[in-house]
């Protein structure tokens, strides 16, 4: 018997395989035996020798508590740090679809000498190959962020139509087919509760008692239980009742599409009487926190103490002057908003890449993305003319069990085996899904934003300025007392500053 050459790998290189899929379902459709398949393959392409599997069966996590295998990988990789080198996964979002998450993961991978390899994009161990691996991140965020930002809209378009999104309604409703509408049982106690509460003439415990004893309670799934002082006072404050939706989700207020329990000078006469106020003042002040004449407000810290600078007004010469001083304890002098804004000003200025970098950058994503789509549409091709044959398959297969050539029974076990692998064929191909957003739009904003940081500050909201400023510098500004902003840029940043024509990555077709 002729015994089969062992294989021989390259300088001794070990790597482990990461596996998932995202639903239980598809672990019985072979889909991680298809990412086995093909992890294997490109390993010993490669010259890796697989020493451990980690297979994430139907996990789809938002973040890493929920990968008990990710974790154990990570744990894995700590333990026998320097022992193996590589990842291999089936694609760079089987890892995470959030970019933060996946550096994170790649970093602490990363500290114990472990590589992240994707065996279906342009990956490697190069500056410029973790540049595009951090860019195909970002895709697989956007992809994700897509699909989730296609189910918010629809709960959106909901709530500012005035309909229920929770599902929930307080005491005294119901919800109805996505409607809020009157509870026959608790309307008319909730109504006089409202009533009683607005005489100020009782505490929010003796309101307490006076609801539990009329029958109010509170509702939590199936369960009933009575309402605690918390409660009642979280009812009181609820503005749903005077026929407003508001959502902390979309920091909106909206008209509800339902009859209101009382009216807005009721609700506010009783904020005034749990507030312990004059009961006329019903109109309430609410301090705004992102006031446009202080927008870098809790976005700079303190050189000193590390809190975030706040603002205020003073008076004087016949008028009130706006400034920022530390939160904390320290004693940091006050300053003026024109001289911060300017400061960051300068430290934008000098992030702002170079015209040809910045050009490169543009040629560095259209090249990233066109790769990525390119190799997933061939996938789904392959996927697609796999389906087609088996659909022939099955239909001569039919035709032949009609005839009376073949038996039901082997009719049927030679169907079993053909679904089977259509469904391995689907799955492959649902994987290879790729939303092809408008790249010509994306990257004219990542241009513009990137062509002058300044000009892209001063133009955006306030929680895009934030955004902006948290981006580029992750551990934040700090002002000290000399007058300087200290700052470190995002490693992200600073690689398109520096990018030449070498950075640029080659081809999928001129990879080893």
């Amino acid at each position: 018997m002729k015994l089969q050459a062992p294989t021989t790998y390259a300088d001794g290189k070990k790597a482990v395989l990461y596996l998932r899929v995202s639903t239980e379902e598809q672990v019985d459709n072979f889909s991680l035996n298809t990412q086995e398949e093909i992890c294997r393959k490109e390993a010993e392409k490669r010259g890796y020798e697989i020493i451990e599997v980690f297979r994430e069966e139907g996990r789809s996590a938002k973040n890493i508590i929920g990968r008990p295998v990710l974790i154990s990988l990570l744990e894995y990789s700590r333990k026998n740090k320097n022992k193996f080198q590589a990842v291999f996964v089936y694609r760079l979002d089987r890892i995470s679809r959030i970019t933060a998450d996946y550096l994170a993961i790649r970093k602490k991978l990363g500290e114990n000498g472990v590589n992240i390899i994707s065996s279906t994009e342009p990956t490697g161990d190069s500056p410029t190959e973790k540049l595009v691996e951090t860019i195909l991140a970002g895709f697989a965020q956007l992809d994700n962020d897509i699909r989730s930002e296609r189910a918010k809209n629809g709960l959106k378009a909901r709530f500012m139509a005035g309909m229920i999104v929770t599902g929930q309604a307080p005491l005294g409703y119901k919800v109805e087919a996505g409607y809020a509408v009157k509870n026959p049982q608790t309307w008319d106690k909730m109504k006089a509760a409202w009533d009683l509460m607005a005489t100020g003439t009782k505490s929010l415990k003796e309101m307490r008692d006076l609801m539990n004893d009329s029958g109010l309670r509170a509702k939590q799934g199936d369960k009933e239980y009575v309402l605690c002082t918390q409660r009642v006072n979280k009812l009181f404050r609820n503005k749903f009742y005077m026929g407003i939706l508001a959502s902390k989700t979309y920091k909106e207020q909206v008209k509800g599409n339902f009859v209101p329990m009382i009216t807005e000078q009721q609700f506010y006469k009783v904020q005034a009487i749990l507030d312990g106020r004059n009961v006329n003042q019903v109109a309430l002040a609410h301090r705004n926190h992102d006031n446009p004449t202080l927008p870098l407000r809790r976005i700079i810290k303190c050189a000193l103490c590390g809190k975030g600078l706040t603002g205020g007004w003073s008076k004087g010469h016949g008028g009130k002057y706006a400034y920022y001083r530390c939160s904390g304890s320290c004693k940091g002098r006050a300053i003026k908003p024109l001289v911060l804004e300017n400061a960051l000003m300068q430290v934008l200025k000098e992030t702002t890449p170079k015209k040809e970098c910045l050009n490169l950058f543009i040629t560095f994503v259209y090249k990233a993305y066109y790769e990525r789509h390119g190799r997933l549409q061939n996938i789904k091709n392959s996927a697609d003319d796999e389906i087609a044959k088996l659909q022939a398959t099955r239909k001569l297969l039919v035709q032949k069990n009609l005839a009376g050539i073949y038996s039901d029974e082997i009719f049927k076990e030679q169907n079993a085996l053909i679904e089977s692998e259509m469904t391995k064929a689907q799955i492959a191909k649902d994987d290879a899904t790729f939303d092809k957003y408008n790249i010509d739009e994306v990257t004219a904003f990542m241009k513009t934003m990137l062509a002058d940081l300044g000009e892209a500050y001063k133009r955006a909201t306030l929680t895009q300025a934030k955004v902006l400023i948290g981006s580029m510098f992750p551990e934040g500004l700090a002002w000290d007392n000399n007058g300087t902003l200290n700052h470190r840029i995002s490693p992200i940043y600073q690689s398109i500053r520096y990018l030449t024509e070498q950075d640029l990555p080659s081809s999928a077709d001129e990879r080893s």
